[in-house]
């Protein structure tokens, strides 16, 4: 066992647990935040891209500082999301495997809430929540946060934007005498408004490796395409990348329904997940990515942010982000504990000028991956079509007669001969859609 976790002041339980999980070596933010928080008074604010350890930077500290004996709410964590609460609250019970007195409850919305205040009624240690469902059981006098000790905001760049209401609900239930963490991985003028209203004066900054370890090993392309060609390209960049995950994002629920229709009918392996998906479906969804049963995730911001997915090959902006803090989040869906990714951002012509503000604020440099060539087009749509075939499954309604006179027209062709003349026939539609579309291109010039 590493003695460095002994070395910031982890107790032995917390070392198993980590041994258990193979995690021996402290991250930068780890290293900066654990003695902090054991140790000092003051509040904290942290600055730290994802996947770079932010879950155990606070969890490991809160879990040691917990009196077991005290059977109030000591500790809550907010999340923007149900799926980043769900993994904070798995990531703690992991950590606390050793110390099983420590009792957690997550609370998070999309599911009944019933269950959930039975759950409450029990001794609670930890609360992991969202903020619109604790904000509800605190309006229906469910749970009891006055007298808490710690209060943890993890993505707190994404719950200030976006769900702003609920936060301040909480807020004004929880004692001012309490310690705020708060983890981000960005510094919005909105962020700074929340430390200088909510925080003490006394604040302890802590800022992760930001050049090391926030975009360390990811590998950051874009590629100018016509709108009519934006699809095509990405098919083409998706059978380049086939067996490997991804997650696709796009900025809107609609586009993220009518990109996951395409995927479906060319017979990728995908999913889609969005705010207004029902949470057995998102759950359903990201379990079958997680377990690797779909290897494509075409998402909205909100719906992904904080996953931590293991081997994550690349991320597709399929639109360019509004924001730099969007960027830093969907970028950091791969490349996660030390592993290699890619993020390919897909612009139209406009949109290029922007990549040097976002070069610029984010200290990343841009490669640009030049498009297909014609003819690698053209293969890559015959190659999707024989994939459609494939899997296509045979029409039992089909006339015996019809067979039979089928049958008969290619009865004297080998298999070889027959693939050859039906490819020739789906290369020569293929090129005529082309042209008609290189037609179309030169009268809108004109």
């Amino acid at each position: 066992m590493s003695n460095r976790f002994s070395d910031l002041g982890i107790n032995k339980q917390l070392q198993q647990g980590l041994t258990d999980l193979q995690i021996s070596v402290p991250t930068d933010i780890q290293e900066k935040t654990i003695p902090v928080v054991l140790h000092q008074k003051e509040d904290v604010v942290a600055l730290a891209k994802t996947g770079t350890g932010k879950t155990a930077a606070f969890g490991l500290p809160l879990l040691q500082l917990i009196k077991t004996e005290n059977t109030e709410i000591q500790a809550v964590i907010l999340a923007p999301t149900r799926e980043l609460g769900q993994q904070i609250s798995a990531n703690l019970e992991s950590f606390k495997k050793h110390i099983p007195s420590i009792s957690i409850t997550t609370v998070c919305g999309g599911i009944p809430i019933k269950p959930q205040m039975e759950r409450l009624q029990n001794t609670t240690h930890i609360v992991v929540a969202t903020p619109g469902r604790l904000a509800d059981l605190v309006k229906r006098k469910a749970v009891d946060i006055s007298n808490i000790s710690y209060f943890v905001l993890d993505e707190a760049d994404e719950m200030v934007s976006a769900l702003k209401e609920g936060l301040e609900a909480i807020i004004k239930e929880i004692p001012k005498s309490r310690r705020t963490l708060l983890f981000t991985a960005t510094m919005p003028g909105t962020i700074k408004q929340l430390v200088q209203n909510y925080m003490s004066k006394h604040v302890v900054h802590i800022e992760a490796d930001m050049t090391t370890i926030g975009h360390q090993g990811i590998d950051h392309q874009f590629i100018v395409v016509e709108p009519i060609e934006k699809l095509d390209v990405l098919l083409h960049f998706l059978n380049s990348k086939l067996g490997q995950r991804g997650i696709i994002f796009c900025k809107t629920k609609a586009a993220v329904n009518k990109l996951a229709k395409k995927l479906a009918i060319n017979k990728f392996s995908s999913g889609a997940i969005h705010g207004s998906l029902t949470q057995g479906i998102r759950d359903r969804i990201m379990g079958q990515f997680r377990e690797g049963h779909i290897d494509l995730l075409v998402a909205t911001d909100l719906a992904a942010r904080g996953l931590d997915i293991k081997d994550v090959a690349f991320v597709v902006n399929y639109h360019l982000p509004d924001t730099y803090d969007a960027y830093v989040h969907r970028s950091g869906r791969t490349a996660r504990a030390g592993a290699k990714g890619l993020a390919l951002t897909i612009l139209q012509q406009e949109e290029v000028i922007d990549i040097d503000g976002f070069e610029d604020e984010l200290g990343i440099h841009f490669i640009e991956l030049k498009k297909a060539d014609a003819q690698s087009t053209e293969e890559n749509k015959a190659l999707l079509w024989a994939k459609k075939i494939f899997k296509t499954k045979p029409n039992r309604t089909i006339s015996e007669t019809l067979r039979k006179d089928v049958r008969t027209i290619f009865h004297h062709l080998t298999k070889e001969e027959l693939i050859e003349k039906i490819l020739a026939n789906q290369l020569s539609q293929t090129i005529l859609e082309s042209q008609k579309v290189d037609d179309s291109k030169k009268k809108k010039k004109k």
